[in-house]
């Protein structure tokens, strides 16, 4: 039977916790164990409490026995296990919903991030910051494979967003925890969490952080990933632009299909009064204007409908 006094002391140990530190990995066997204590050692030299939650997206390899066994020495590591591979949105978003430090970190699990850079970019969140970005100045990755195509984006996102980051695809990030209780992730939105926080009205910031090469285990990054970024960044414009206001892009889709479908009704009264086709000759073109408008007003509708469920969320929130 569980006492009231136990409950309560979880409860005032979990309050106390100041770090969380969050790391997802996928067939990182050879990294683990290095990287648990490469973590461990700067936070206790931070001497607060804290927590470190690695989410095992789904590893075919020796990953999560040995998560298992090192959790089995030390509580402070917290390991969630994923049946399968649903990317590292989804793995930092389990691991943000379970953080109770203050201040989360979070970082990749090959290595190339460096823990050592954590205490210097605490200072920095101290400063009335929300998030610090790192910023990778010195890339020790391929060119052609990973520095040039990442430049690019970094400079599309950066147009797309609005959020002037150097290196948004660094996953060494400090936040407060209210900001990551409030963002929600799919797709690969993980690489645009500054840009979800700017919606929140987020300070952010960046500063340069070390990065090392991958010693061991392969990398996970392929080109097909571009693609998957390539649709979250359309879906996030959008969002960005017309998420207080979806009337706005619903009316504006209206407002085209309309106009095209006058257009075409117009045409057809051409061709009926100045060509004298037969009205048998047009029925086409005439349904098709028809649905043209028809379609217009639809989308008119859905943005006052999609408005009147933000605004209802809205007050619900009491925004």
């Amino acid at each position: 039977m569980v006492k009231k006094a136990d409950i309560f002391k979880e409860f005032c140990d979990m309050k106390q916790i100041e770090y969380s530190v969050v790391v997802p990995v996928m067939n990182e066997e050879e990294n683990v164990e290095l990287l648990y204590e490469s973590i461990t050692q700067v936070l206790q030299g931070m001497d607060q409490p804290y927590e470190i939650i690695i989410v095992d997206d789904g590893s075919t390899d020796l990953t999560h026995s040995i998560l298992e066994s090192i959790h089995g020495k030390d509580k402070h590591l917290k390991v969630i296990k994923f049946r399968k591979n649903f990317g590292q949105s989804a793995a930092m978003a389990a691991g943000f919903e379970q953080a109770k430090g203050e201040i989360v970190i979070s970082m990749d699990g090959d290595l190339q991030n460096d823990p050592k850079d954590i205490p210097a970019m605490v200072k920095k969140l101290e400063e009335g910051y929300d998030i610090v970005a790192g910023w990778r100045k010195n890339r020790q990755d391929k060119m052609l494979i990973r520095k040039v195509p990442s430049k690019i984006a970094n400079k599309i996102i950066q147009y797309f967003t609005g959020v002037k980051l150097h290196d948004t695809g660094c996953s060494l990030k400090v936040y407060r925890l209210d900001l990551v209780k409030r963002i929600i992730l799919y797709g690969e939105l993980h690489r645009f969490i500054p840009a979800l926080a700017r919606i929140e009205g987020a300070e952010i910031t960046e500063m340069a952080v070390s990065h090392h090469a991958r010693q061991f285990g392969q990398s996970k990054y392929n080109l097909t990933r571009t693609f998957k970024v390539i649709m979250d960044l359309t879906t996030l414009n959008l969002f960005i632009k017309y998420i207080t206001n979806p009337v706005y892009f619903f009316g504006k889709l209206g407002l085209f299909f309309n106009l095209f479908g006058g257009i075409v009704l117009f045409s057809v009264g051409y061709l009926l009064q100045v060509q004298k086709y037969m009205l048998s000759e047009v029925n086409v073109l005439i349904s098709f204007a028809f649905l043209m408008i028809a379609s217009g007003f639809q989308f008119v509708f859905f943005g006052l409908i999609a408005n009147m469920v933000f605004k209802t969320g809205d007050k619900k929130v009491g925004r």
